[in-house]
């Protein structure tokens, strides 16, 4: 596969040079709900701020323009100190004497020591090696995953996605002049989960170019585990495709219904064999709280990490610098952060919305993962015979609370046209505001 592309390769009218793309829909109900007043379940990010040893950290860096003596080891307290020091000194040096590194562009790639603790963050929670020379630090997952497509796709090459989707998906494919082509994840025969057909799986991934796998899962919350995780790497490898993934929910498995613990599986460990066209895709984004920082990261195989580099250089020049630096501090948070205080967090959230709504009527899956509840609406009784953008509308008008049409997430089946998303990575407070005004609706 290679990232260049001849002249005879390009759309050759203006209507078909015309990227499909268009405004985020998600992006959309979120400023409905701010117009109408309506409690935000719409969007997923958190209202919530960063760790405030983060905070310290990029505030320190912003301050000072220079690195602390060793951020990733020092106390919140010490943090705190400088940064009152550095706020209530005399100043005796003009600024344009003073050194300023961190406010300034770092290497496209990302600063040494932040891929360094993006290493050893993997060797450290997963026992995966991976080269700092063979990660880039990115404009939030967002990029990473662009980069990644771009990297290896040339226009009109197949990407395989399973529907229902996050939006960038298909409209990255659209930027780029690549075919989405989607395999449905539809509820198992107990309603316990959500599924593929292998055969349709099979299927698609003839002749594609790149599958690209969000787990956990949005919006479904699917999990995917390794049987089926073992069938998709063994049918990328048998047909020479590159797996992208965006782990953006990893530290977000909830435990099964025996109380067994779910847990992330990050394929270029758990399946060596296929290393070499795996793209990991991540963000500090969900996990720090810190979506507004777009600081992410890509894992590449080292035959692409050129092309994947030049490519991310020439879009975004690189990731903001002191983010860079404040990633730092996130990347050595104790290992409780990760493995306990992030699953019970969401998974209570996630518990206490359901409860309400399934109370009113909707159809819910009890996710496995990630923090959204995508849910049938047809048992609403005010919701009945409206399409979901009418029944999003609604709830926004009439209740007060923003969600998703579910057919936003579909680009191939009809099964979005009864579906709604809900985000529960809100504070508790909107949530126990939501739930309140949920609870005006009636099942049928």
């Amino acid at each position: 596969h290679s990232a260049l592309h001849s002249p005879s390769d390009r759309p050759t009218n203006m209507s078909e040079s015309m990227p499909k793309v268009q405004e985020s829909v998600i992006r959309k109900m979120t400023r409905l709900a701010t117009q109408y007043n309506a409690v935000n379940l719409s969007q997923g990010f958190p209202n919530e701020p960063p760790p405030l040893k983060v905070r310290l950290a990029l505030a320190n860096a912003v301050m000072t323009g220079n690195a602390y003596d060793d951020v990733a080891v020092c106390t919140e307290e010490e943090l705190s100190n400088s940064l009152v020091n550095t706020l209530t000194a005399p100043k005796t040096t003009p600024d344009e004497s003073v050194t300023d590194v961190i406010n300034q562009y770092s290497p496209p790639m990302g600063r040494p020591d932040a891929r360094r603790a993006v290493s050893a963050y993997y060797q450290r929670l997963y026992g995966y090696t991976v080269s700092e020379d063979d990660i880039t630090l990115t404009l939030g997952a967002t990029e990473a995953v662009a980069t990644a497509l771009r990297t290896i796709g040339q226009p009109r090459n197949k990407v395989v996605i399973f529907e229902p989707f996050h939006e960038l998906y298909p409209s990255q494919c659209g930027i780029f002049y690549l075919d989405p082509v989607f395999v449905t994840l539809r509820p198992s025969d107990n309603g316990s989960t959500w599924s593929y057909d292998e055969a349709e799986l099979k299927d698609a991934l003839k002749g594609a170019t790149a599958l690209i796998l969000n787990t956990p899962h949005n919006p479904t919350g699917k999990v995917f585990q390794q049987n089926e995780l073992k069938n998709i790497v063994d049918l990328c490898i048998q047909n020479d495709v590159y797996i992208i993934t965006d782990e953006i929910y990893e530290h977000m498995c909830y435990p099964d219904s025996n109380g067994k613990q779910r847990n992330h599986t990050l394929i270029p460990h758990a399946f060596p064999e296929a290393r070499d066209r795996v793209l990991v895709c991540n963000s500090l984004g969900k996990s720090a709280s810190a979506t507004g920082w777009r600081l992410g990261w890509c894992l590449h195989p080292p035959h692409l990490s050129d092309t994947y580099r030049g490519v991310h250089d020439q879009m975004v020049a690189m990731a903001p610098h002191p983010m860079q630096y404040a990633s730092l501090a996130y990347l050595n948070l104790p290992d409780e952060y990760f493995t306990q205080q992030l699953p019970v967090r969401y998974k209570d959230r996630v518990a206490m919305l359901a409860r309400t709504i399934q109370e009113v009527g909707f159809g819910v899956i009890m996710p496995e993962g990630s923090y959204y509840l995508f849910v049938d609406y047809r048992g609403v009784k005010e919701l009945q015979g409206k399409t979901p953008m009418d029944a999003a509308m609604y709830l926004m008008k009439e209740v007060g609370v923003a969600c998703v049409p579910g057919d936003n997430f579909y680009g191939k089946s009809t099964d979005g046209n009864h579906y709604l998303r809900f985000a529960a990575c809100r504070s508790i407070s909107d949530l126990r505001n939501a739930i309140e005004r949920l609870k005006v609706l009636s099942a049928v």
